[in-house]
């Protein structure tokens, strides 16, 4: 079989990061804290992801700026074998920038300036060669984008015959309408964003999500997995009953890109023809090794350490019940 190709569309950012012993609350100062640098933003987390975990060149369809964060940023991609051409330099414009808080446990708070982020346009989807949509087989968008710009993507993604994957980050009501779920073929939100999404209090019980799965199906999306951190995912494919993916257990540093990771791997899942149960898995696998390290592009695992971590304890392929 060959080798999987994938597309993301998505931010870049420089990630400033201060580890301290706990979150601070409105008005605190938390003194003792760690500080460090490291590249991110949710597309170049889960377009290293991929990268990371398949054989083959992943395109990336982002913008920076023409700044040393930028510079630097498109340097760092090819170095993990992403297709840069369609990056955007942008002059005059920062680099987005990411200001992030982690505490001991490895929980986070973030805050974001999107820079050159905000300047990727409908006009540079549009513009892209059809060759580049022609010879891939799964697109990842989050939302970290222009809204108007993913959807244009998703467009092209779909009249290319593609696999969608929309991770709904940060989460806006327009999710749920019928143009943009009619283009997406699996919706990938975390806990609080599928209550933001869906409008309803919690996201917890398994006939809740049936109910609103009925209703994303109705307006075109008919698969969905909600991402719950330690305690694991909710997945509900085309013709099945929402079902329960219980989380691997590790011991959490940093939980950052987490969800980029989980996204970057389902997609190479996809491309290699798993099925979405067991492309859940595979992306469980890599994201619970991802909050194991520090940093988000850093700590992103390599398909061999995926490969060795499932393969060290056989009862990992049968966690959903």
């Amino acid at each position: 079989m060959p080798s999987p190709r994938i597309i993301v569309l998505g931010s870049v950012n420089a990630d400033l990061v201060v580890q301290s012993p706990k979150l601070p609350s409105a008005g605190e100062t938390v003194l003792g804290g760690e500080f460090y640098q490291a590249g991110g933003g949710k597309g170049a987390n889960q377009a290293v992801a991929a990268a990371r975990l398949c054989s083959s060149p992943v395109g990336f369809i982002a913008a920076v700026g023409n700044d040393a964060f930028g510079r630097e940023a498109i340097k760092s991609f090819r170095r993990e074998n992403l297709v840069t051409s369609q990056v955007r330099m942008i002059d005059g414009q920062p680099t987005g920038v990411a200001l992030i808080m982690v505490d001991a446990g490895g929980q986070n708070q973030i805050s974001v300036a999107s820079g050159a982020n905000a300047l990727l346009t409908p006009d540079d989807i549009d513009a892209i060669d059809e060759a580049f949509f022609a010879e891939a087989s799964v697109f990842v968008a989050c939302l970290e984008s222009p809204f108007e710009t993913v959807l244009a993507g998703l467009r092209r993604a779909k009249a290319a015959g593609l696999t969608t994957i929309l991770n709904p980050a940060p989460a806006c009501d327009a999710v749920a309408t019928q143009e943009v779920l009619s283009l997406v073929d699996v919706l990938t939100p975390n806990e609080t964003e599928a209550t933001l999404i869906s409008g309803w209090d919690t996201m917890d019980d398994l006939e809740d999500v049936c109910i609103w799965c009925e209703q994303l199906e109705q307006r075109g999306s008919r698969r969905l997995i909600i991402t719950r951190g330690e305690r694991g995912c909710i997945l509900k494919d085309e013709f099945a009953d929402p079902c329960l993916s219980a989380a691997y257990q590790v011991e959490a540093v940093d939980a950052t890109a987490a969800g980029d990771c989980f996204n970057g791997a389902l997609a190479v899942a996809l491309a290699e023809g798993k099925s979405l149960l067991d492309a859940t898995r595979f992306a469980q696998a890599a994201a619970a090794l991802s909050v194991t390290k520090r940093g988000a592009i850093p700590s992103l695992p390599s398909r061999a350490e995926v490969d060795e971590f499932l393969a060290s304890d056989p009862e990992r392929g049968s966690l959903f019940t």
